[in-house]
């Protein structure tokens, strides 16, 4: 999901596909948005956002704090496109409508419980009866970037 800030201030999350096949030299992750909709015109005023994975299934979460900015780059554009893409822009990578955007990560967090469901469970029950919050359930780890 990509987290933006509205003209009243009031963040909005949106679904999108992110493009890379890995992360670039640049901490860069890269998106196709449509130039005519009303999130290409808010990120356009504040570049401000956040992207969040989840994997609920494996509890692994990762949320991204960075800055979007539209790249002129039609090699680029070309060399992220895939099939599922042209669902959207039919006219492949030179779609007129096809915006490339780009989120420079800021800031990197993610948790990563690796005990089971069973474990868990037993923790915050023992939580809730000694009054003491469960110690840390996996990993946690934070990174802010330059």
């Amino acid at each position: 999901m990509l987290v933006h800030r509205t003209a009243s201030g009031m963040l909005h999350a949106h679904p999108l596909t992110t493009q890379n096949r890995g992360i670039d030299e640049g901490a860069d992750l890269y998106f196709f948005i449509s130039q005519s909709s009303e999130l290409h015109e808010r990120l356009l005023a504040d570049g401000e956002v956040n992207v969040s994975y989840a994997d609920p299934e494996d509890d692994s979460y990762v949320s991204l704090s960075g800055q979007a900015r539209f790249l002129d780059q039609p090699a680029r554009k070309e060399a992220l496109w895939s099939s599922m893409a042209k669902a959207w822009f039919p006219g492949g990578p030179t779609d007129p409508d096809l915006a490339l955007l780009a989120v420079r990560i800021r800031h990197a967090e993610y948790w990563d419980v690796k005990e089971s469901k069973m474990v868990q469970l037993f923790k915050m029950a023992k939580a809730a009866v000694t009054g003491e919050p469960p110690r840390q359930l996996g990993e946690h780890k934070e990174l802010t970037l330059p």
